[in-house]
């Protein structure tokens, strides 16, 4: 391991699919600020899995624009649909300084989430246990007050707020998503009736 502690990384993108035949792909956006970050030149780090070729390497930025309010990006060295399809999924890191705290409104590090409150309808339902960085998507690991576990999907739509100084998150789960276990509890907790049958 590296002694250094100066830098950690931050996720700034997500490869979500090839666009094109040209090595274009469509890019799902962490990052407050993507013409700022996208830049030609800019090189990023790659989350692949460890059989990619693409492994513990990094990419430059060689073109950045907006197709259909949806942002299109280029690398150097990706020229083809073939070369691209091989990165599709992959998740895009930068460095930044550890002491510098993210300077964007919907970037944020690991260790500023873990054990903020989830607050869901006003109400405290548990709290953020870790971040699991999928493929598909992020996901929120929630220790419920019950003692549960809960995945959330990281998402604008599900977590519209995180307020690192107030020390929370707010959820606005599908249905479902905590009923189930609620009405587990109260399952569990509810006194046996027995009902005679008839003869």
């Amino acid at each position: 391991m590296s002694g250094r502690q100066d830098k950690t990384q931050l996720r700034v993108g997500r490869l979500v699919k090839a666009h094109g035949l040209k090595g274009a792909f469509k890019l799902e956006l962490y990052t407050d600020d993507p013409d700022g970050r996208f830049v030609p030149g800019a090189e990023f780090t790659l989350q692949v899995p460890e059989s990619s070729p693409w492994h513990g390497k990094t990419i430059t930025v060689r073109e950045f624009r907006w197709m259909n309010s949806h942002a299109v990006v280029f690398f150097e060295g990706v020229d083809d649909r073939n070369t691209a399809d091989e990165l599709v999924r992959a998740i895009l890191w930068i460095d930044q300084d550890a002491d510098a705290g993210s300077d964007e409104d919907d970037a944020w590090y690991d260790h500023q989430l873990v054990g903020l409150d989830v607050v869901r309808d006003g109400a405290v339902v548990g709290r953020l246990a870790r971040v699991e960085h999928l493929p598909a998507q992020d996901l929120l690991i929630v220790k419920t007050t019950a003692g549960d576990e809960v995945m959330v999907p990281f998402v604008s739509a599900i977590v519209p707020e995180v307020d690192i100084r107030g020390g929370r998150v707010t959820i606005t789960p599908p249905p479902g998503l905590f009923e189930e276990l609620e009405a587990a509890d109260e399952a569990d907790s509810a006194p046996t009736q027995e009902v005679d049958g008839e003869d």
